[in-house]
């Protein structure tokens, strides 16, 4: 779930679990109607909030082991629990540390171990690679991962960091402004509408641009000898070595393009993809009732 600061992702994450009072609306979360039946909703759902939410003077594992107890756990079952998770999570003798003097990234891990705890179906993740090093946030993604596809967990990602949804994603959703604008598989994205090619070429290929372009197709010239081609097919791959033999030009490699994530996301955002915009998006209200 992608969105510029302010789009409505948190918002949308806590009218779903019922932090938020909403003023209309119904669906389903897990079979379970919402939001009469949230209740329920909430306990098959292993939430990670951006913001921290640990209880001073506890350590890390009786952190995880009372989220654990609060999900209807035995202090025993709790306790072993708590443990094969933190294991799971990496944690070493620091899960014997009061939480307040973990750094921004072991209180991350800790948060992520809370949300596991009880073993739910659905894991809703509000960036949880935020405040994270580089190495701390490729273990943090690789589990994910790991849930993802051995474990049979369904996660929902809320992130801004384009990166992240590379790596782990299978479909994306995008909010601008509290409404949904695009919902679609990450290969759909990328799939450029019209075919698309890459070029990659050796020494100056400019005659050669200008060829492509005289032809009628657009054309635009990347870094490092690369030329992007939209709407060329098969059909006229031998005209386009052909422009490459007039203009001396050499050809080092020819590929399918794909668009790339950070163009979708900017273009979305800012209005310029009316194309993959639904016709009917849902808003996700941002004056809900958030008094507690």
């Amino acid at each position: 779930m992608l969105g510029p600061n302010g789009s409505g992702k948190s918002t949308l994450i806590k009218a779903l679990l019922g932090l938020l009072k909403t003023q209309s609306g119904h669906g389903q979360v897990l079979g379970y109607a919402w939001p009469k039946q949230v209740r329920s909703i909430r306990d098959s759902v292993g939430f990670l909030p951006e913001d921290d939410c640990y209880i001073a003077g506890l350590v890390g594992v009786e952190s995880v082991a009372l989220m654990a107890r609060l999900s209807g756990l035995s202090g025993t079952e709790g306790l072993r629990r708590a443990h094969e998770i933190m294991d799971f999570c990496d944690f070493g003798e620091e899960r014997y540390r009061e939480v307040e003097s973990y750094s921004t990234g072991m209180r991350q891990k800790l948060k992520f171990a809370q949300s596991l705890v009880h073993d739910p179906p659905l894991l809703i993740l509000d960036e949880p690679t935020t405040g994270l090093d580089p190495d701390q946030r490729a273990a943090m993604l690789s589990r994910i991962r790991t849930l993802a596809s051995r474990h049979g967990k369904s996660v929902i990602l809320s992130t801004h960091i384009l990166p992240d949804v590379r790596a782990v994603c299978d479909n994306v959703i995008i909010l601008v402004e509290g409404t949904v604008r695009v919902v679609d598989s990450l290969a759909n994205l990328s799939r450029p509408v019209a075919p698309t090619i890459h070029i990659h070429t050796l020494g100056n290929h400019d005659d050669f641009v200008a060829r492509i372009a005289a032809a009628g197709f657009a054309v635009s010239t990347e870094s490092e000898g690369g030329i992007r081609v939209e709407g060329i097919d098969d059909r006229e791959m031998p005209r386009l070595w052909g422009w490459a033999a007039e203009t001396h030009t050499s050809i080092r490699g020819l590929e399918p393009a794909l668009n790339s994530l950070d163009k979708i996301f900017m273009d979305v955002a800012l209005g310029r993809s009316a194309s993959t915009i639904e016709s009917e998006p849902h808003a996700i209200r941002e004056d809900a009732d958030a008094s507690q």
